[in-house]
C-alpha cells in the first residue's frame, strides 16, 4: 500500500491531528525523562483521544485514531531516514 492510498483512509476532519501529533513525538523525544519507546504509546493515546474529540464517541473515531497516529510516525520515520540517507551521499 502506497503512502497516498493509505493517507485516503484518514477522514479529512482528522488529517489536522497529525502535525499535532508530530510536534508532540518532536517535543517528547527532546525530553529526557521519557524513554523513546513510550513515544508511539503515548502518541497512539493522544491520537486516539483528538480523535474521539473530533469525531465523536464511534468505533470509527479510535480508528482514526490509530490511523493518524500511523501516518505521523510514518511520516518521522521516512523524513529521518531521509536525513540519514542524505548525510551518506556526502
Amino acid at each position: 500500500m502506497e503512502f497516498n492510498e493509505f493517507l485516503s483512509l484518514i477522514v479529512s476532519e482528522a488529517y489536522v491531528v497529525i502535525p499535532v501529533l508530530l510536534i508532540l513525538g518532536t517535543l517528547l523525544k527532546q525530553t529526557p525523562n521519557v524513554n523513546d519507546w513510550l513515544i508511539p504509546y503515548i502518541l497512539l493515546i493522544v491520537g486516539v483521544g483528538f480523535s474521539i474529540a473530533l469525531l465523536g464517541t464511534q468505533v470509527s473515531s479510535i480508528i482514526q485514531g490509530v490511523l493518524v497516529t500511523g501516518a505521523a510516525v510514518f511520516s518521522h520515520q521516512l523524513f529521518k531516514q531521509y536525513k540519514e540517507k542524505e548525510g551518506d551521499d556526502k
